[in-house]
């Protein structure tokens, strides 16, 4: 009996022990990124709607079928109806047809919105 307290007391100061020094995590190097809420220049401009900074990165090279959690910007432009973007990101050779990791395409993205502009450009032009 004398064994099973000194054993459960045993275990019950060990586990906080051992938690604790996982859950702490301090690095003293200066080297490192901080990727938190970081969000792509490029999808941000889609997601405003400021068609002339999606224009002007198009034309300095950003990809128009570049992804960010698995979405790209034709999807994004879909979901928060920004039909004069979806015009621009389709005519410099975004895909229609893409799919995310959930096998939805923009025109899913724009009827779960119920983004009726993005929804008609994206019939119009697949």
């Amino acid at each position: 009996m004398r064994k099973t307290i000194m054993t459960a007391l045993m275990i019950l100061f060990i586990i906080p022990v051992g938690f604790a020094s996982e859950e702490v995590k301090i690095s003293d190097s200066k080297n490192y990124e901080l990727n938190i809420n970081k969000v792509d220049p490029f999808f941000m401009a889609v997601i405003k709607g400021d068609l002339d900074t999606v224009a002007k990165m198009i034309e300095e090279g950003s990809d128009v079928n570049l992804r960010l959690d698995g979405k790209t910007p034709l999807m994004y432009a879909a979901r928060y109806n920004r039909a004069d973007i979806i015009r621009l990101l389709i005519g410099k050779g975004a895909y229609l047809q893409a799919k995310d990791d959930k096998g939805n395409t923009a025109l899913k993205f724009a009827e779960l919105a119920n983004a009726k502009e993005a929804m008609d450009v994206l019939k119009e032009m697949s």
